[in-house]
């Protein structure tokens, strides 16, 4: 029978640090996006999912962006489940991710397995690491649970054994979600039920992948004969499988550079994909049908993709690739989940032996037969069914502890989630002075001295806020909430309403810049930056005067560093370097230091006409920790500095004619 225990891994790891203080009112960063000269060409039914509520912002998740690229020995919680065939090792406090998937009989590791926990700039909201098995939850790209805490807990199994549960409550959508994992006695398979569950009284976008990292000396087999290949040039276009330009596709490295390859699998064709090496060993996913996308990434073989895989390890790790299985055909599409409804489904992964070699039809017949073999698709749609009663079974003893954001939404709307309870003894600092408005009606505001805490934008919290009494606090919140729903004018009335009796303004006259700089006054923008982080400094000399440290050192340095590098932006995008140079001067001399303000360095000496000191900073180097996926701000900086090819420590770029 399957086992469940507890283990402590010890990694490298780069330590996550504190989420940017300010709340995410920007419009979403991603890079999947369509080119509009692609969508007459997509299916009906695609297009309408394309389309259908793409996330249009963060909130109310903030921006994890604290890490450094400091790695020391750390601890790290991991839950194990065995059985006499597979052990699997998930990381409860890393969004549930599977580390590892370990096949006994025959010694070997059937998942990309990375030796260090370095976070890197991939998930919607930042800190994100490579490697394993993730359950993506939310919308279009990397959940923002990627190194997040989930619940955890023993549940009895279909077959009398023990069953891990994960659950949590997916912020962006609002939508609890849980993920069963149990291994049959003797199975060779990994078993994993998932659930989402909309408790709404309206349809919500629903969106689910699962990536899977194995090594990239690969051949990629799914039952498809074309896929819809995405590049980070943005154009959505439909290839031939397996081969496409004269080149064989399904072996990664024979690509150039990164790239998505989302399968058309036919209906009615069982849901599979696998990695196989030349010896035919590898792994295999599959799934009941409501699964239904499959995807294979490639990182390439041009020096950008190169150098992400050597960001993302240490040197001396052998590349990856991922194979996915998800909801819709491609990850640019959101499912609608009806009112009081749900959606799960089992996925199964395991190993596989089959030729890998050969005609393309030849080698799926021979793969999917020997799939057959080892687990017959009728077996898994009856795992699925005999799974079902049990994903309403309460947990039994605690493993981990999530996240208080469910046992909010669960105290404020009276919701029975049976399966997935969200405890009210799991509320804490940050959502204590939400359940003070919820039961007193009244918003209390921060400690002396310390920053505004976390913004909830939901209708019925954004209701709450409007009938509470109006303090600065109530109309800073208030007016986050109104831009999240669109109301953008009433937001900078709510804003300059509460600057008006504010002691500390700087968060309000930071809001304020950002409506600026959206509607075009980047003039005024920068003003308000300037005052706003002028506001910040004498907070901070208070603080310090009355030695009054409750906040946190920690936390000031975060509140500086992101206020201080969006008003040096600002203050440069309007031609204004003495006022931006005057910002850098009043940074902490360790902010000054980190990578990222090395580059913001260089910029500030480059708009300054100091050209050779700007390359003095590449000369001396740095590491821009949280560089964005895509993000191309490196080497356009290096072009305005001279004709040098890029140095290859500082290319990452992703697409043809990057700069």
């Amino acid at each position: 029978m399957t086992t469940i225990r507890r283990e402590v891994l010890t990694l490298p790891a780069a330590p996550l640090g504190p989420d940017n203080p300010l709340p995410p009112l920007r419009p979403l960063d991603e890079a999947h996006r369509i080119d509009e000269r692609d969508r007459a060409a997509l299916p009906r039914d695609m297009a309408r999912q394309v389309d259908y509520e793409p996330l249009r912002g963060l909130l109310p998740v903030r921006v994890r962006d604290g890490y450094d690229r400091t790695r020391e020995a750390r601890e790290i919680d991991a839950l194990v489940i065995e059985n006499d065939r597979l052990r699997a090792t998930v990381l409860p406090g890393l969004g549930g991710r599977v580390a590892s998937l370990h096949h006994k009989p025959t010694d070997r590791e059937l998942l990309n397995v990375n030796p260090v926990l370095q976070p890197a700039n991939f998930a919607l909201n930042g800190a994100w690491f490579s490697g394993g098995i993730e359950w993506n939850i939310g919308a279009t790209g990397h959940t923002t649970l990627s190194c997040s805490p989930l619940h955890a807990a023993r549940v009895p199994a279909p077959d009398g054994g023990q069953m891990l549960r994960l659950w949590e409550w997916e912020r962006l959508r609002d939508l609890p979600f849980q993920v069963d994992l149990w291994l049959p006695e003797g199975s060779d398979f990994l078993h994993v039920g998932v659930r989402i569950r909309n408790p709404h009284e309206r349809p919500v976008p629903t969106y689910w992948w699962s990536n899977i990292a194995v090594p990239e000396e690969r051949r990629v087999l799914a039952p498809a004969d074309e896929a819809w290949h995405f590049g980070y040039e943005r154009r959505l276009r439909r290839v031939s499988v397996p081969s496409y330009d004269g080149t064989d596709r399904t072996y990664p490295l024979n690509s150039t550079y990164p790239a998505d390859y989302f399968y058309e699998v036919p209906d009615g064709r069982r849901r599979w994909i696998a990695a196989l090496d030349e010896h035919g060993t590898g792994l295999v996913q599959t799934s009941t049908d409501v699964l239904r996308g499959r995807k294979l990434f490639v990182w390439g073989t041009g020096p950008g993709g190169r150098r992400w895989q050597e960001w993302l390890t240490e040197p001396g790790t052998g590349g990856y690739c991922e194979i996915q299985a998800g909801l819709a055909r491609t990850q640019l599409e959101h499912v609608r989940l009806e009112a009081e409804s749900e959606v799960s489904w089992l996925e199964a992964y395991g190993p596989l032996d089959a030729a890998p070699e050969g005609e393309w039809h030849t080698v799926l017949r021979g793969a999917e037969d020997r799939l057959e073999t080892v687990l017959p698709r009728a077996r898994v749609d009856a795992a699925y069914e005999a799974w079902r009663p049990h994903a309403d079974a309460e947990p039994g003893e605690s493993l981990a502890t999530g996240s208080g954001w469910g046992a909010l939404e669960v105290l404020r709307a009276g919701w029975k989630l049976p399966g997935t309870p969200f405890e009210e003894s799991t509320l804490g600092d940050e959502q204590r002075p939400w359940l003070h408005l919820l039961r007193a009606g009244s918003l209390p505001g921060p400690e002396r001295h310390r920053p505004p805490g976390d913004t909830l934008v939901a209708r019925p919290w954004r209701d709450m806020l409007e009938t509470t009494a109006a303090t600065p606090v109530a109309e800073y919140h208030l007016g986050i909430a109104q831009w999240h729903g669109g109301d953008r004018a009433q937001a900078v009335r709510s804003w300059e309403r509460g600057l008006k009796t504010a002691t500390a303004g700087w968060p309000l006259l930071r809001c304020l810049a950002v409506a600026d700089q959206e509607d075009g006054h980047h003039e005024r923008a920068a003003d308000r930056y300037t005052e706003a982080f002028d506001d910040l400094c004498e907070r901070l000399e208070e603080a310090r005067e009355e030695r009054d440290d409750r906040g946190g050192d920690e936390e000031w340095a975060a509140v500086a560093a992101a206020l201080g590098r969006e008003a040096i932006e600002a203050l440069l995008a309007v031609g204004r370097t003495v006022d931006a140079r005057a910002v850098w001067e009043r940074l902490r001399p360790a902010t000054r230091a980190l990578g990222r303000f090395r580059l913001t360095e260089a910029e500030l000496l480059a708009a300054e006409g100091r050209r050779e000191e700007a390359r003095a900073v590449f000369d001396e180097g740095f590491e821009v920790a949280d560089l964005r996926e895509g993000a191309e701000s490196i080497d356009r900086l290096w072009a305005r500095l001279g004709d040098q090819p890029l140095p290859v420590r500082h290319d990452f770029r992703m697409r043809p004619g990057g700069r």
